[in-house]
């Protein structure tokens, strides 16, 4: 089983794979950089003994991190708990993806990892949206390459902001609005954020098509937790795998395993 493990800004997401290459199982925990290898190693193993997946068969671990402190911290604790020496996503690792970027040790891994993956399921040239704690853009063009992107304040970045630095605007939590117009200050906060992003996102979708693809129809897919909330309403997007970091994780591990 191979334990592949994405360490993002906001959530710490882990999946398990089998044999066969099927996701048996995944968790998600709050970033902390100041935990402790045996903190998080103590945390991992009950989650996997209540999901009935026995640690001990794990026989590979791959990281990609956008939090350089807790590379060490789960490398430790893959050797320490699982004799396992970890696939970190970096420089001399191989991808599947070139990087044509003016500097590519500035793109973050997961946003190779999700390119490498969005390549292998659903083909190039295509665009990856990633609802995460920024909202981030990658492009990948017909050859397979990944030429760049953009990179957005996220969903709940902004109703923090907004809920932060004003005096009586409630905190709200996202979800899919039915109605433009609101009636509450509550449901004026949603349907701003909602379709404020909605706008956000197909205006750059269709920006990046008509600058680089000659605005020809092509594959976009969303990951990350609020993806989902835009999937019928965006006229774009038309897939979305929550999971996809962890198999471009799975995907690399297989490149580099040998």
């Amino acid at each position: 089983m191979i334990f592949a493990v994405d360490i993002g800004n906001t959530n710490i997401v882990f999946g398990i794979f089998g044999k066969n290459g099927e996701l048996l199982g995944n968790c998600r925990l709050n970033t902390d950089s100041m935990r402790t290898t045996d903190e998080y190693a103590a945390t991992i193993m009950l989650l996997l003994k209540n999901r009935e997946i026995d640690f001990g068969l794990l026989s590979g671990m791959v990281i990609s991190s956008v939090v350089p402190p807790l590379v060490y911290t789960f490398s430790k604790l893959a050797t320490k708990y699982f004799n396992i020496e970890p696939i970190v996503v970096g420089p001399g690792i191989k991808t599947g993806v070139p990087v044509k970027f003016e500097n590519p040790k500035e793109v973050g891994a997961d946003r190779i990892v999700n390119a490498a993956a969005a390549i292998k399921y659903y083909g190039s040239p295509c665009i990856v949206v990633d609802f995460g704690t920024a909202t981030t853009f990658d492009v990948i063009n017909a050859k397979g390459e990944y030429i760049g992107g953009l990179i957005s304040p996220g969903i709940k970045l902004s109703i923090n902001a907004l809920h932060s630095k004003t005096a009586k605007l409630p905190e709200i939590e996202i979800e899919k609005c039915q109605r433009v117009v609101g009636n509450t200050t509550t449901s004026s906060m949603k349907s701003g954020i909602y379709f404020g992003y909605l706008s956000l996102i197909d205006g750059i979708i269709k920006r990046i098509i008509n600058e680089q693809f000659a605005g020809r129809n092509i594959q976009v897919v969303a990951t990350g937790g609020l993806g989902s909330i835009y999937i019928g309403e965006s006229e774009y997007i038309k897939e979305y795998e929550p999971n996809l970091t962890l198999y471009g994780l799975r995907s690399i591990y297989e490149k580099n395993s040998s």
